[in-house]
């Protein structure tokens, strides 16, 4: 597998080749500004001590503080949360909320601990990163196989060092710790909103469209949910790490959702047949949604993708060849860091209401959002008629000036 920091790299030397950078500019947006690698020594329930290996990555804050998700995950790299705090600075950008871009992870296998030693890896993690992180510096979040539970601990240890409140250290907290309204579904959410001004732009239908869901964690589930309730599509395809269901009468949301919830897997849904995660990405559908880990569509499968729109929840799920492939091929792909920018636009949120000692009700958060995403979308889209490039270059070329002009104007450049 290709390693992801370097696929950053590259999709940004391309922008910066039709940007014309400067070579300065170039190289030091081509890097994170800090990085920090933590040991956590943690009690387990057995009396011994594990000591876990943590990160975090502060890639660039001259748009304002950084912010991204915190992932846990036993294959876990400085290289993988290097990527993803590139994406997130230019994800931040690209729909125009004043964030910069920062990532964290911890090598851990969280299905292996139990409650209490989450809590202590959670409240450990905090405490090695706290004089580094602040509503006004860094703000974490969850990410991959981190929950509104465990932000609420980090909050907690946060708010302990520092002695006094501080709920906008850190955003997904549940609702009763400072969190939002409409956070549940906000990547998905955001998804659809980018996915439904796409379908307008190619006069695409969406009622009745089939759609194959390649990842059936958060973000799949409540794409599967929504693309059924806001344009009456029609998910035929699901799959997770173990496998993938298929059936051409189409998947129900709530039953599949309560069949993992009940086996663990989507395989076995009841009236589905069994496929592939490979042979779900090739399917004859109107939308195909990575929503799983980076790096599935390749240069090895990108000619065999059929779908009109690649719908890109996940981060990284296609190589820079694969881009090309698919847009010679005429498919669209929403790249991950406009498509699943509804996240972190919701998390923003959930900041300005922390800040501000205010709580908004979901109807005006989902209506912040769609305008967010949708002005977001339309921006990139015209950068790509304008240009005749792929739709993810087009919106590096909209992030990438943004940053770049922000670090020339604040003279660091």
């Amino acid at each position: 597998m290709a390693n992801p920091f370097e696929v950053a790299q590259a999709q940004l030397d391309e922008a910066a080749g039709l940007l014309g950078l400067e070579p300065h500019v170039h190289a030091f947006l081509r890097e994170p500004m800090r990085e920090l690698t933590v040991r956590i020594p943690v009690r387990m329930d057995n009396g011994k001590f594990q000591i876990f290996t943590g990160f975090r990555v502060q890639y660039n804050d001259a748009r304002g503080p950084n912010k991204g998700g915190i992932r846990w995950h036993p294959e876990e790299t400085i290289d993988t949360v290097r990527a993803l705090a590139a994406w997130m600075t230019w994800k931040t950008s690209v729909v125009g909320i004043p964030l910069g871009g920062g990532k964290g992870g911890i090598i851990c296998n969280p299905k292996e601990l139990s409650e209490g030693e989450k809590e202590r890896l959670a409240r450990g993690y905090i405490r090695q990163i706290a004089r580094f992180i602040g509503p006004e510096i860094d703000i974490p979040a969850p990410d991959v196989y981190t929950t509104p539970q465990i932000m609420a601990w980090m909050m907690d240890e946060y708010e302990v060092i520092a002695g006094r409140h501080q709920p906008g250290i850190i955003t997904g907290k549940p609702l009763e710790t400072g969190g939002v309204e409409g956070r549940d579904d906000a990547t998905a959410r955001g998804g659809m909103f980018t996915l439904r001004e796409c379908a307008s732009a190619l006069g695409l239908e969406l009622s009745g469209a089939r759609v194959a869901v390649q990842g059936y964690g958060n973000a799949g589930q409540h794409a599967h949910r929504l693309v059924t309730e806001l344009f009456v599509a029609k998910v035929v395809a699901a799959s997770d790490s173990r496998g993938g269901v298929f059936s051409e009468a189409g998947i129900d949301a709530t039953e599949l959702t309560k069949h993992k919830a009940a086996t663990g897997s989507v395989v076995g849904m009841p009236g589905t047949q069994p496929i592939a995660n490979e042979a779900l990405l090739e399917l004859d559908v109107e939308v195909l949604i990575p929503a799983a880990l980076e790096g599935v569509l390749t240069e090895k499968n990108a000619a065999n993708v059929k779908a009109k729109i690649v719908c890109e929840l996940a981060n990284g799920p296609t190589h820079p060849e694969a881009d090309r492939i698919l847009f010679e091929k005429g498919i669209y792909v929403i790249p991950d860091f406009l498509c699943n920018a509804g996240g972190v636009t919701v998390s923003w949120m959930e900041q300005v209401q922390n800040a501000a000692q205010d709580k908004w009700e979901r109807e005006r958060v989902v209506k912040k959002l769609d305008e967010i995403m949708s002005r977001a979308f339309q921006e990139v889209h015209r950068m790509r008629t304008e240009r005749g490039v792929h739709t993810r270059l087009a919106a590096y070329l909209v992030a990438v000036k943004r940053v770049a002009d922000a670090c020339r104007q604040r003279g660091w450049v």
